[in-house]
Order: C-alpha cells, then sequence, then structure tokens
C-alpha cells in the first residue's frame, strides 16, 4: 500500500483524467447528431439512386459501351483507407488499418510485390501507421472536419479519369460503416468499375420506357452516382468516429470513477492504519513515562 501522499496524488490524478474524458464524450455526443443525421438523411437518396441504377443496367449490351463498367484484370489497385484524424477512438482506426493490411498482403500481394499497389489515405492515422509499409498518397486531412462534398467530387473525378485511362484497373474503399453510436462495421466496397445488375436484381426489374435512352442516362448518372458513394463512405465514417469515441469516452469515464473507489477505499485504510500507530506510539509513549 502506498503512502497517504501517493494515493491523493493519484486520486488527483485520476480526476483530472475523469474530467477529461467525460468532457470529450459530450463533445463527441454532440458531433456524432450532426453526423448522424447527416448520413441518415443521404442514405434514402443513395438507395434510390441504385434502385435507378439497376433498372438501367439490365441490359449487357448498353453496360459494355459504358467504359467505368468494364472489367479488366487487376494487375493495378488503388485502395482508399478512411480513418480518422485522432486517437482515443478505441479500434475504429486499427480495425481499418489491420483490414487494408490483410487485403494488400493476402488478396493483392502479387501486385504489391509488383508496385502496382497505390494506397489513398483519408485521415492522418492511416498515413502515420500504413507509411513505412506502403506507397500513399495523403489527401487534404481537413476534410473530415469538414465534409464537402465539392472536394469529394473533385477526387471522384480523378479517380474516375485515371479509371478509364487505365492507369488503375479495381479501386476498393475500406471504411467504417456506421450502424448505430456503439457499432461501427469495417467494410472493403468496391467502387470502380462499377457493378452490373445481379440475377436476383433483374428478377426484380422493371420494364420503364425511358427518354433520353438508357446509354444516354447511364453515362450522365453514373459519375454523379460515384460522386455520392464516395461521399457517402467519408460520412459513414466520419458518424462512426464520433460514435467510437462516445463509446470509448464513456467506457474510460466508467473505469475512472472505478479507480477512484478503490483508490479511495485505499486511502481511507491507509489513513486509519496511520492514525491507529500514532494512538499506539501516544500511548506507548505515556505508559512509559508512568513507569
Amino acid at each position: 500500500m502506498g503512502s497517504l501522499k501517493e494515493i491523493r496524488n493519484r486520486i488527483a490524478s485520476v480526476k483530472s483524467t475523469q474530467k477529461i474524458t467525460g468532457a470529450m464524450k459530450l463533445v463527441s455526443a454532440s458531433k456524432l447528431r450532426r453526423a448522424q443525421t447527416a448520413i441518415i438523411n443521404l442514405r434514402p437518396y443513395s438507395n434510390k439512386l441504385n434502385e435507378i441504377l439497376q433498372n438501367l443496367t439490365g441490359s449487357a449490351d448498353i453496360t459494355n459501351e459504358i467504359p467505368l463498367f468494364k472489367v479488366r484484370r487487376p494487375e493495378k489497385v488503388m485502395i482508399i483507407a478512411i480513418t480518422s484524424n485522432r486517437g482515443l477512438c478505441g479500434a475504429f482506426n486499427s480495425n481499418v488499418i489491420k483490414e487494408v493490411t490483410r487485403l494488400i498482403n493476402k488478396k493483392y500481394a502479387a501486385q504489391q510485390q509488383a508496385g502496382n499497389v497505390q494506397l489513398i489515405c483519408i485521415g492522418k492515422k492511416a498515413n502515420e501507421q500504413l507509411r513505412n509499409h506502403f506507397s500513399i498518397e495523403m489527401l487534404n486531412e481537413t476534410v473530415l472536419d469538414n465534409p464537402n462534398f465539392s472536394y469529394i467530387s473533385q477526387l471522384a473525378d480523378t479517380l474516375i479519369n485515371r479509371f478509364c485511362e487505365q492507369k488503375i484497373d479495381k479501386i476498393e474503399i475500406v471504411y467504417n460503416r456506421f450502424i448505430n453510436p456503439a457499432t461501427q462495421k469495417v467494410v472493403i466496397e468496391n467502387y470502380l468499375p462499377v457493378e452490373k445488375l445481379t440475377a436476383t436484381h433483374k428478377a426484380k426489374q422493371i420494364d420503364y420506357i425511358f427518354e433520353p435512352s438508357k446509354q444516354t442516362l447511364l453515362e450522365e448518372m453514373i459519375p454523379k452516382i460515384l460522386k455520392l458513394q464516395l461521399y457517402k463512405t467519408l460520412l459513414d465514417s466520419i458518424a462512426s468516429e464520433h460514435g467510437a469515441r462516445m463509446t470509448a469516452m464513456a467506457k474510460a469515464t466508467d473505469n475512472a470513477t472505478e479507480i477512484l473507489k478503490n483508490l479511495k477505499l485505499k486511502y481511507n485504510n491507509a489513513r486509519q492504519s496511520a492514525i491507529t500507530n500514532e494512538l499506539n506510539e501516544i500511548v506507548g509513549g505515556a505508559n512509559a513515562l508512568n513507569n
């Protein structure tokens, strides 16, 4: 058992930490409400666009004429990793980094050995952890603090151009999908080439009359859908980050409360023991004087 001074110092330190974690929990909760509202409001629009896309891609002849549907052998691969700029959010960042590392080392090991894997990091944490192992293109980190659709739109245009120019054969995004404030799921989402309609979707396809033609609509809509998809993944990740940090800080605050409880018990025991020893010394001294 430590001295009274040591225990008092530790109690003061834990109280200070508890105030910080409590404040961070409140800040994350406030930011989470805005981020959650943004992603929940965007999802119906995104889902409806995907539903329209599924009906438009019913004809294989049409999709074969559009470069963004062209499936090539993935010799040159790009992976977009979305993490956060700051830590203290549990396993939020490490889960994405582990998944990116596994994806490159297992699925794209041959491409990595040939130097044909490009990695784009959105968020400082991915850049810090992966830059020593892979070639990385770091994006403007402020996009996470202020998600800007125009910036994401420019990035999507760059990715589309690289794919159409055959500088990249396949693009995948690794990020945390927001489920609820306490749950985030790491997903690997295909970005390019655009996936064609599956057999299941074809069974549900409705025969619409289109004006202008399906091909014209696809050529106009696909870039817009890709921009929206990239923007949605960013909003998903931001909402997940705030949810993960709020949960982590809530647990840290609860742990600090439990530690304080134990420390106060130790302090009271140590103080009682010190008082008992002092009383024993006084009684012993008095007895010695009387004798």
